[in-house]
């Protein structure tokens, strides 16, 4: 182990590297590298230059006021609408003709919206919230599926200076009540089901049963919105529960939209695996919206008049909300909107949209690459994928594996991939490469964007030597960072800004190499000790998955005797490949396991999975795994996309032991 107190071990897999094209750099819309210097010279002009692209009602004068850390405000004297900047601004530029979505529902229907059409749907809501008493402060739960009127929602609940709270519709009915507690909803927008996977999902019955519980707190919800797309029989509960599609009608698309403080609350978004009080996640306006669309269009390289853009995210988690909605919105982008999953009817769903609208800006889950290389190479190899210039990444750390299939299969050996470090509290992106200027390195994050400051330090907050490990943290206030807890100022304050004072603790494990750049270790929480040494899970897994044979791989550390903890793995093969079968496999990646990282590294248990078990969101949940590999009963699976994967994981675990 090193010597320097509280760093991580890390044994990076060498690896190609990747300059932009000339072809690339020359039209990308960031060439000068001075860009990074100038914006770390006084990062508050350059936050000030970015956010004055935007339109203000009241224009600024105030940048950052950083008086009262933790508690950062930006721009705090000026006014602007969300919404508007969104859309009006667009119309009233003349490019109301211009694609906002090019809709695609699960079943196969479609629907084109342009920015006038948006506009004018938008507004028809925002007057309808208002007759229903939706007025600036006030808090709307919206739980539906990827359809145009979710995005009408957030845009309309914006318009009029109220807060939103989008809770992802696999959410139970308990985790739904909790979060329209907390947040003391007036509203909710539903919908009476959605499709996934070929069937319609419940989300008016779950709001239903949501409202009934006995939770010992008052109701805050006065009425319910049901947009009507699965076309189930749902229950309407008179007085309270409307129909979308009857209210909206008597309103038309007459509004005018008002100014808001930039501090004004635009969303709050609830952590996902959190136990107890959930915990809500308050962003604000100006700096949000400041920041989501200077990275989406710099660091996708946007080129709004041509490019379509396609996030893959659910607007329930942070992704949805930053990167398909606000940030592309903002910048006048075309976008693809897809209601369903990557593997309905089939594996190949995805490629077949990318080839149906040209898609060029591609950014999805490493989780969903990887299900993709077990599937093959083959189903995307039967579309035309030509239109993709740009591939994004985010969720976690991508395998360098998993980068090179990408960049190869999906991007035609040519595409540069933008792998983004940020959180669902950093609010948009905080290290990316900038794909006309980075030299990208497979699996790194690379270098944070301009006007942000990030480092890597030990336990005692000292930074550390490059090529070590340790954790990461931003050293100074970000436009789009989260403003506090929901009703919990000092809950924000222990759980961010307790251990380095006013620098932002992330909970992340990261390296710098040699060269400076930054490659994410996963949680803190992720990181091993066994015999001394502090291993990152995610070198582990990524070295697993360097493997020919292997698709997805998930590790963590087990209670051992002998070495305080023990690498426990978790693989799914490749359905293509024949030389590893679940017999020989665990032999053979022990074996390879050692040789790329060293022997301290080897697992001391594979098992070989059909699957893995992970959220809605596509991230793999861990901690259930460790609980098996520890001979314990597996915690709650609600959050499970498929909550019988962990039954088999465990079923598996135990006959091992036993027969061991």
């Amino acid at each position: 182990m090193s010597d320097q107190q509280g760093t991580i071990e890390s044994h990076p897999l060498g690896a190609k590297t990747y300059p932009p094209s000339p072809e690339f750099r020359a039209a990308a819309n960031q060439q000068d590298p001075s860009i990074y210097w100038r914006a770390a010279e006084d990062p508050e002009a350059y936050w000030a230059e970015q956010a004055r692209k935007l339109r203000w009602t009241k224009p600024f004068t105030e940048i950052l006021d950083w008086s009262n850390p933790p508690f950062a405000k930006w721009f705090a004297d000026g006014e602007l609408n969300v919404s508007a900047n969104c859309l009006d601004r667009h119309v009233e530029a003349g490019l109301g003709d211009r694609v906002a979505f090019h809709f695609e529902g699960e079943p196969g229907d479609t629907r084109t919206i342009t920015y006038a059409e948006l506009t004018a749907e938008v507004k028809r809501a925002a007057n309808m919230l208002t007759s229903l008493g939706v007025q600036q402060g006030d808090r709307v739960a919206i739980y539906m599926p990827m359809i145009p009127e979710t995005v009408i929602a957030m845009l309309a609940v914006a318009r009029l200076g109220a807060t939103h709270s989008v809770v992802f519709g696999g959410f139970s009915a308990e985790s739904l009540r909790s979060r329209i507690d907390d947040a003391a909803a007036k509203l909710v927008i539903t919908a009476d089901g959605g499709f996934r996977k070929g069937r319609v999902s419940a989300l008016k019955p779950t709001v239903d049963d949501a409202l009934s519980l006995d939770t010992g707190t008052e109701l805050s919800v006065e009425h319910v919105l049901v947009v009507e797309r699965g076309g189930n029989d749902v229950s309407m509960q008179e007085g309270r529960d409307l129909w979308w599609h009857e209210e909206i009608t008597a309103f038309d698309a007459e509004h005018t939209a008002k100014g808001f403080p930039a501090e004004n609350p635009l969303f709050i978004l609830y952590t996902s695996g959190t136990t107890g009080r959930p915990k809500g996640i308050v962003h604000t306006s100006g700096g949000y919206l400041t920041q989501t669309s200077t990275t989406h269009r710099d660091a996708f390289d946007l080129k709004p008049e041509t490019d379509v853009y396609w996030c893959t995210a659910d607007v329930g988690w942070v992704t949805g909300h930053s990167y398909a909605v606000y940030g592309p919105l903002a910048n006048g982008t075309t976008q693809v909107l897809y209601e369903g999953t990557p593997d309905t009817p089939d594996w190949g769903r995805w490629w077949e949209i990318v080839q149906k609208y040209g898609v060029t800006i591609f950014y999805t889950a490493p989780t969903a690459i990887r299900a993709c290389m077990k599937v093959g190479r083959q189903v995307p190899e039967q579309y035309d994928l030509s239109s993709i210039r740009v591939l994004g990444s985010v969720g976690e750390p991508i395998n360098p594996e998993a980068w090179r299939w990408y960049r190869e299969v999906i991007g035609a050996g040519s595409a540069p991939i933008v792998d983004t470090w940020w959180q669902t509290e950093t609010g948009a992106f905080m290290i990316s490469p900038l794909p006309g200027l980075t030299t990208l390195k497979p699996g790194s994050a690379q270098i944070a964007q301009p006007g942000i400051a990030v480092n890597v330090v030990d336990d005692a907050g000292n930074p550390v030597e490059r090529g070590q490990g340790g954790l990461l943290i931003v050293e100074r206030p970000w436009p789009s960072m989260v403003r506090t807890i929901w009703g919990d100022d000092q809950r924000f304050i222990d759980t961010y800004w307790s251990k380095f004072g006013d620098r932002y603790f992330a909970g992340d494990g990261a390296r710098l190499d040699e060269d400076g750049d930054v490659w994410l270790l996963g949680r803190v929480d992720d990181v091993m000790n066994v015999s001394g040494h502090r291993l990152s899970t995610a070198e582990i897994e990524s070295a697993l998955v360097e493997h020919h044979a292997v698709a997805e791989a998930a590790v963590v550390g087990a209670d051992d005797e002998t070495t305080g903890q023990a690498v426990v793995a978790f693989v799914i093969l490749k359905s293509q490949q024949h030389l590893l079968t679940p017999e020989n496999a665990e032999g053979e990646l022990k074996k390879h396991v050692a040789s790329q990282i060293g022997a301290i590294a080897r697992p001391r248990q594979i098992f070989v999975v059909s699957e893995l078990p992970k959220t809605r969101s596509g991230k793999i949940m861990r901690r259930l795994l460790k609980d098996a590999a520890e001979g314990r009963e597996v915690g709650d699976t609600t959050t499970l996309a498929d909550t019988m994967v962990m039954q088999t994981i465990s079923d598996r675990v135990r006959a091992e032991r036993a027969a061991g």
